[in-house]
């Protein structure tokens, strides 16, 4: 499991190894490898996240976390060399925000953002109601695994 950051962008040790530890659980449910697995995480401001939900999604809002899936169907992941899994985009703004509204860390916060970011690139969803549940509970099962659940 590799989690590559944007340039200047690292998170403390204790993060990386949290969101580490959610992916590679999120892995280990869906059956896929871990070893060969990468994943991109960018953290951006309010204004750009507003930018690519309007130009990727036509939602002209800001969004807490944006997903962007390599594979539209994990059949189609191969059977050897890397597994570009996709790509993260995580808005500060929005997660500073939600954390004081939820009363929890903007750690907490982050994993959380990531964690349902990952099953979304893993084609987990939450548009339709029965969709939401089995996503809302996956992601309350990492969240738990990890010792932080709610």
């Amino acid at each position: 499991m590799y989690i590559y950051f944007e340039e200047g962008q690292q998170v403390t040790e204790e993060i990386l190894n949290t969101m580490e530890a959610a992916a590679k659980y999120c892995l280990k449910l869906e059956g896929i490898d871990e070893e060969r697995t990468e994943i991109s995480v960018t953290f951006v401001e309010a204004e750009e996240i507003r930018e690519l939900n309007r130009d990727y999604r036509d939602n002209d809002k800001v969004t807490d976390v944006l997903s962007f899936p390599q594979f539209d169907d994990l059949n189609d992941i191969p059977d050897f060399g890397e597994i570009c899994l996709g790509d993260v985009v995580i808005c500060k703004d929005r997660a500073e925000e939600q954390a004081e509204e939820f009363g929890h860390s903007f750690e907490r916060e982050i994993i959380y953002l990531f964690t349902h970011s990952i099953l979304h690139l893993l084609g987990y969803d939450h548009m339709e109601e029965d969709e939401k549940k089995e996503m809302r509970a996956r992601e309350e099962e990492v969240m738990t695994h990890l010792g932080i659940g709610r």
